[in-house]
């Protein structure tokens, strides 16, 4: 118990902890919608384009919270803008593509970390994470940009699902499909951003997809998903920032840790909970 009153009573964890809860209920309501879209690929993306903006900002001499959203922002952006990839490529050619640039993106990221000629720890904290710096103005600009992400995403919603479960069918109910996607990778690159100042733009998986894909292992009901991905996510950031705190080690490392953990627990209790259903299912078949 006295360990964990240690925590608050320095400023800088209390900002760490008021920017964690912040970022995690973004990622983990907006990561819900990415694992259920299927779009992990596109987070992914978005969260490399965040380490050359970061960097780059560093380079000119601005704050990288600046180029963590102005990156994230235009590259989601570019990628709404993209054309849909046809029914007979798939998507083998688009992803080789977007692939392609992720490469030259990471290696500009080094390329302006070595041209600031600065202390290259940095580099560690734009991986991984850092949550020692964290200011009052940067709880503050991440509650301003998670509210308002929060609230066109509630204002979305349903249309969105309905689109994410069947966008042709949503298309034929008069649903501007294409209009939802652009919003919601717009969305998505305000998510990915606001995460990479916690966990780093390398771990930015451990809120945006791990969470959301554990509550969905577990339910497939909407609500009781999100809800529960948000608990997944606000437990595996406080236990993050807990451990982080007591060790030598970034906290992006002990968040993507927590949150794996619970879901490989969710996959594990799924599987026992499937086949114990088909041996009772079995069980009464072979009863006369």
């Amino acid at each position: 118990m006295i360990l964990l009153t240690q925590l608050f009573q320095y400023p800088f964890m209390l900002n760490a902890f008021r920017a964690g809860t912040i970022v995690a209920v973004m990622a983990a309501v907006m990561g819900w919608f990415i694992v259920l879209r299927r779009q992990a690929f596109a987070a992914h993306t978005l969260a490399l384009v965040g380490f050359p903006g970061a960097a780059g900002a560093t380079l000119l001499g601005l704050s990288p919270t600046l180029g963590f959203f102005g990156f994230c922002g235009a590259a989601a952006v570019v990628l709404s803008a993209r054309p849909r990839a046809s029914r007979v490529q798939g998507y083998s050619e688009e992803s080789a593509v977007i692939g392609s640039i992720q490469a030259l993106l990471l290696a500009s990221g080094y390329l302006f970390v070595n041209l600031y000629r600065g202390n290259l720890n940095g580099v560690n904290s734009l991986l991984f994470g850092n949550f020692l710096g964290v200011t009052q103005t940067q709880v503050l600009s991440l509650l301003g940009v998670g509210a308002a992400g929060l609230l066109v995403l509630a204002g979305i919603a349903r249309p969105l699902l309905f689109s994410s479960i069947d966008a042709d069918v949503a298309e034929a109910a008069g649903v501007s499909v294409r209009v939802l996607s652009v919003i919601f990778l717009v969305l998505m690159g305000l998510a990915v951003a606001e995460a990479s100042q916690i966990t780093g733009a390398l771990l930015v998986f451990a809120l945006l997809v791990l969470p959301a894909a554990a509550a969905q292992t577990i339910t497939a009901r909407p609500m009781l998903g999100v809800s529960l991905a948000v608990a997944i996510a606000l437990g595996s950031t406080w236990s993050g920032l807990t451990l982080a705190y007591y060790s030598v080690y970034p906290v992006g490392f002990f968040i993507t840790t927590v949150a794996f953990a619970v879901y490989v627990a969710a996959i594990l209790g799924r599987a026992a909970v499937d086949r114990t259903r088909r041996v009772r299912s079995n069980a009464e078949e072979t009863v006369p």
